[in-house]
């Protein structure tokens, strides 16, 4: 089964993004607006027993933090993605190197991370460039406190659900 490690941030965040996505995310119906934390991953069930085990352990030792969203950005010319732009947080990264590090035994994922919301996605050249014009010159700056992540599963139909929630701070 696929699995992944999100972050989703308040309703209002989700909704702001959705407004968006609705029009240019192909995935808007499978998965709410989300903060990658793990990329998707193939676990049987003795695995995921023994990932769960770790996630509330990962979760214990790693405290709540604020999201700050700051802009629209892009990912042209490597990927016609467009996201809302997450601040540099030291606990958000931490959080992230962990559990590639730990459990995925990603040792090069914190390289690379680069923690957003995808509003927009599969965009041909021309729209990708007409609606980054208009979108990087929004206002889009908000905060938001998090205090859980979630592992996701992904059903037949290409939905992904929360299989379990993990409080940062908290013993389970």
């Amino acid at each position: 089964m696929k699995y992944g490690i999100v972050i989703f941030p308040s309703k209002k965040l989700q909704d702001f993004a959705n407004s968006y996505r609705k029009r240019y995310d192909p995935h808007y119906s499978l998965i709410p607006p989300h903060v990658t934390l793990v990329p998707t991953f193939e676990a049987d069930e003795d695995k995921i027993k023994q990932t769960i085990k770790n996630l509330h352990e990962i979760a214990k030792n790693n405290s709540p933090f604020t999201l700050e969203i700051y802009k629209v950005k892009t990912f042209h010319p490597s990927s016609n993605k467009i996201y809302l732009a997450i601040k540099k947080e030291e606990k958000l990264t931490n959080l992230a190197e962990n559990l590639n590090k730990e459990i995925f035994k990603n040792n090069n994922f914190a390289e690379s991370y680069v923690p957003h919301i995808t509003i927009g996605q599969k965009l041909s050249n021309p729209e990708h460039s007409d609606i980054v014009g208009q979108l990087t010159m929004m206002d889009v700056t908000h905060s938001d406190s998090i205090d859980r992540f979630h592992l996701l599963y992904q059903l037949d139909n290409d939905q992904w659900t929360t299989y379990e929630t993990f409080h940062l701070g908290e013993d389970y």
